[in-house]
């Protein structure tokens, strides 16, 4: 047993010197180039949907992780909330002009008389080139939980201010349940990410968003118009086949709330029961890393060929791919636009 015990230091050192080789230039690793594409954002290993950057607390990665949604309450000012409600009233006015600016009435409105005031318009959307309503997507407080979603490199890729009207009677301003990817002709998803911020209190009894926690991990979904007797406004395609059985969530929010989501949640909105306007204002924002699919064969065609028609109808353009209506209507925000 003594000789045993002397001569383990002995084997140690052997062990060592094999493993630590004395020449310092022999301990050093090498690092080898790969086939591998190559990306600014990574994922940590045990985080599929959100990224390392020492913002979020690991509760909230958690609870993005499980549900694909996140409230931050009070993030944007009522001061900034005031001047974007401001310069909506100036748009449904006529009082300024902005290119690809995107105006849209309800159903309900679209065929009776109206004025032409702030109660005619129902959401306007493309407003990247409203410097005033694209500050936004700017907001600092924005930027850096965005960032904790997409990286670095940071695209405003669809810009919304949605005025939901009161109901008529007809449950027409609901908006059925969908996901946004199915909109979106760019992927990955987990690099996709939507801000949405309630511009006055937000409940069940004006409309607001119902989300379908943890179906962000799910697959796209086929969408198409709901067989609604009041009519369904253009372009709300819903899912076409989803469990109803699922838990829903209605986020209740205060002005300034502001709710991150993924581009697979199922979600949608109810009725507005109020006799006044419900606003929100949000941006889905995309990495500078994501690239362009080609839809063509999948459960996306029918958004394209809607797109083409549109573009057609209004704009007498013949040939126009989901690529191409997405591309426009694109701005940078932050970093570097690499694909999109």
């Amino acid at each position: 047993m003594e000789a045993s015990t002397k001569a383990a230091p002995a084997r140690l050192a052997i062990l060592l010197r094999h493993l630590r080789p004395a020449d310092p230039a022999a301990r050093s690793l090498t690092a080898f180039p790969t086939s591998a594409q190559v990306s600014s954002v990574k994922h940590p290993a045990q985080f599929r949907y959100t990224l390392d950057n020492n913002l979020l607390t690991p509760v909230q990665r958690d609870f993005y992780e499980k549900n694909g949604y996140l409230v931050i309450k009070n993030l944007v000012s009522d001061e900034d909330i005031q001047r974007f409600r401001d310069e909506f009233a100036r748009i449904c006015r006529k009082e300024v002009k902005v290119p690809g600016l995107t105006v849209m009435r309800d159903i309900s409105i679209a065929k009776s008389e109206f004025v032409a005031d702030e109660k005619a318009v129902t959401k306007v959307q493309d407003f990247q080139d409203d410097e005033e309503l694209f500050r936004y997507c700017t907001l600092p407080q924005i930027i850096k939980y965005v960032e904790c979603f997409t990286g670095p490199n940071i695209l405003a890729m669809h810009t919304m201010l949605i005025n939901k009207p009161p109901d008529p009677g007809k449950k027409s301003s609901r908006h059925p349940m969908h996901q946004d990817l199915h909109y979106f002709p760019f992927r990955p998803a987990e690099l996709i990410v939507c801000a949405w911020t309630a511009m006055e209190r937000i409940d069940r009894s004006n409309g607001c968003l119902v989300v379908l926690p943890g179906t962000h991990k799910g697959p796209l979904k086929q969408h198409d118009y709901p067989d609604w007797e009041g009519g369904v406004n253009k372009m709300y395609h819903g899912v076409r086949d989803f469990d109803k059985n699922t838990p829903r969530v209605h986020l209740t929010m205060e002005g300034g709330d502001t709710v991150f989501f993924h581009p697979l949640l199922i979600h949608g909105s109810g009725m507005n029961k109020t006799e006044g306007f419900r606003k929100a204002i949000s941006c889905h924002y995309a990495s500078g890393d994501c690239y362009y699919i080609d839809v063509k064969g999948t459960s996306q065609e029918n958004i394209e060929k809607e797109v083409e028609e549109i573009a057609r109808t209004k704009y007498g353009v013949d040939s126009v791919t989901l690529k191409d209506a997405w591309s426009i209507r694109s701005r940078l925000v932050k970093g570097e636009r690499r694909n999109l």
